[in-house]
C-alpha cells in the first residue's frame, strides 16, 4: 500500500532543499512541488488519498491560498515603492543628520528611522532608500561605511516583524492567529508583538551607539532632499489608518475588507504615478514588473503544499515529536521554539518555515493547555530577528553586501557575523525575556 504521507514529506523535503540550494528559482519550485502533489493527488494516485483530505487544483486555489494576504503584500509593496519614489524617507533622513548634536548620534537616530520606516515598508527596499545617506554620511566623517549598512539591513529586519504590513511572516501569522492590524500592538488586555520587538529595537540602538559613538563628535552638514509628491505618504497614512479602522470594526485578523482596501489604495497609487505624474506606460510598468513577484508566487505554492501537509495529518505527527522532546516543560519548549527559529532563519527563507511551524506550535499548546501566543511570538521573533545572523539570512542583507560590494568593500561571512551574531542573541534575548514575563 503507498504511503502517501511519506510522498508528501519527500516532496516537501526536496522542495525545501531545492529553494536553499537555488534560491533564485524559489517561486517556480513551490509552484512545481505544489503542481507535483495536486498531479498525484487528482490524477496519477487519486485511490491513495482519503476522499475528504483530496482537493481540486481549483478547491486548493481557492481554499488553501490565502488571498487577503497576498492582496495586502501586493498592494503594500506597490504604496512603498511610491513612497520611495517620493523622496520623503531621503528627506526625512536629511533632517535627522541636521537636527543631530554629532554624526555618530546622527548614524544611530537614522538607523532607528529606518527601522521604523522598515515596519510598513517592505525591507529591501527601506535599505536600498536609506544606503546612498549612509554611503555618504560615512564617506563626510571618513569611516568606512560596512557598520552602518549592516546596521541597516538588521535594524530593517527587526522593525519588519512589528507591524501586520511589516514582511511577509507577519502577514502569514496574522492570517493564521487571526490577528488584525490593532493586535499587533494589544492583544486581550496586554501588550503585543509590536512592543516586544521595539524593546529588541532600543537594545540594537544601544548597541549601535556604543559601536558608532566613537567615530563622530563633529556636525555634519547636509543638503536636504526635494520631496518629489506628498500623494503617495498620503497613500501610505491611509493603508496605516485603514487597517487600523478594519481591524477594529470587523473584529478579525486579515479580513477581505482589509485586503481589498490595501490593494485598491496600490492601484489608486499606480495610476496616480502613470496619469497624474504622467510617467508614462513604460515607466508604470517597469515598477509593476519590479514589485517581489518571486515571493507573490513563492507563497501560492507554499500555500498549498503546506495545505497537503495539514490534510496529511504530518504538520500533527511534527507537533507530538516535539512534544516528547520538551516532554511539557513550558520554559525549555519556550527556549527551543526560539532557538530552533534563529538558528534555521539565519540560512533558510523564514517564509515556509514559518507557514509549517505555526500549526504545529498550535497543536503544541493545545497539548500543553498554554495560551498560543506565548510560543507563537516567540516563533515569530525568532524566524525574523534570526535572519540578522548571516549575510545570506534575509533578503535586505544580501542587497546591503551588495552595495558595499559597489562601494569596493568585500564583506565576507565572519565580517559580517562579526555584528549580525552579538546583535542576533541580544536583541532576540531581551525581547525573549520581556515576552515570557508577559505571556507566561
Amino acid at each position: 500500500m503507498i504511503d502517501i504521507k511519506f510522498i508528501v514529506f519527500i516532496i516537501t523535503v526536496l522542495m525545501y532543499l531545492a529553494v536553499i540550494l537555488f534560491q533564485n528559482k524559489k517561486a517556480w519550485i513551490s509552484l512545481a512541488a505544489a503542481a507535483l502533489i495536486l498531479l498525484l493527488e487528482n490524477f496519477i494516485l487519486p485511490s491513495a488519498w482519503v476522499a475528504d483530505s483530496r482537493v481540486t487544483p481549483v478547491e486548493a486555489l481557492c481554499s488553501m491560498v490565502n488571498w487577503n494576504v497576498l492582496m495586502i503584500y501586493v498592494g503594500s509593496l506597490a504604496i512603498a515603492e511610491l513612497f520611495i519614489y517620493s523622496r520623503m524617507p531621503a528627506r526625512i533622513a536629511d533632517n535627522i543628520v541636521c537636527a543631530s548634536p554629532s554624526s555618530g548620534i546622527a548614524i544611530v537616530i537614522i538607523l532607528i528611522i529606518t527601522g521604523v520606516i522598515s515596519a510598513f515598508v517592505e525591507n529591501v527596499a527601506t535599505v536600498l532608500v536609506m544606503a546612498p545617506i549612509a554611503i555618504a554620511l560615512s564617506k563626510k566623517i571618513n569611516i568606512k561605511p560596512t557598520y552602518f549598512m549592516i546596521g541597516l539591513a538588521v535594524m530593517s529586519n527587526l522593525q519588519g516583524t512589528a507591524t501586520l504590513v511589516g514582511d511577509p511572516p507577519s502577514m502569514i501569522f496574522a492570517s493564521f492567529a487571526d490577528f488584525g492590524f490593532n493586535d499587533f500592538f494589544f492583544y486581550h488586555g496586554k501588550i503585543s508583538i509590536f512592543f516586544f520587538v521595539q524593546i529588541g529595537m532600543i537594545t540594537g540602538a544601544c548597541f549601535f551607539y556604543f559601536l558608532f559613538a566613537k567615530n563622530g563628535k563633529e556636525k555634519v552638514a547636509v543638503e536636504k532632499e526635494p520631496v518629489i509628491s506628498f500623494v503617495p505618504t498620503l497613500l501610505f497614512i491611509l493603508m496605516i489608518a485603514g487597517l487600523a479602522i478594519c481591524s477594529f470594526v470587523f473584529n478579525e485578523g486579515i479580513s477581505l475588507q482589509a485586503g481589498v482596501l490595501v490593494m485598491l489604495l496600490g492601484i489608486a497609487g499606480i495610476l496616480w504615478y502613470c496619469f497624474i505624474r504622467q510617467e508614462n506606460v513604460k515607466r508604470t510598468w517597469t515598477l509593476i514588473r519590479n514589485l517581489d513577484w518571486e515571493t507573490i508566487f513563492f507563497l501560492v505554492g507554499i500555500f498549498i503544499i503546506i495545505g497537503a501537509l495539514e490534510k496529511t495529518e504530518l504538520l500533527f505527527d511534527f507537533a507530538n515529536s516535539l512534544n516528547y522532546f520538551i516532554k511539557g516543560n513550558v520554559l525549555l519548549g519556550f527556549i527551543a521554539i526560539l532557538l530552533i527559529s534563529i538558528l534555521i532563519s539565519g540560512f533558510v527563507d523564514n517564509v515556509p518555515y514559518i507557514i509549517v511551524m505555526l500549526p504545529v506550535v498550535e497543536i503544541l499548546t493545545k497539548e500543553m493547555n498554554l495560551q498560543p501566543q506565548l510560543f507563537q511570538f516567540a516563533l515569530l521573533i525568532g524566524s525574523c530577528l534570526g535572519g540578522n545572523l548571516t549575510p545570506f539570512g534575509a533578503s535586505a542583507n544580501i542587497v546591503a553586501v551588495g552595495i558595499l560590494k559597489k562601494e569596493g568593500i568585500a564583506l565576507n561571512f565572519p565580517g559580517w557575523v562579526k555584528i549580525g551574531l552579538p546583535f542576533t542573541f541580544v536583541t532576540t534575548g531581551v525581547a525573549a525575556v520581556v515576552l515570557w514575563f508577559v505571556w507566561r
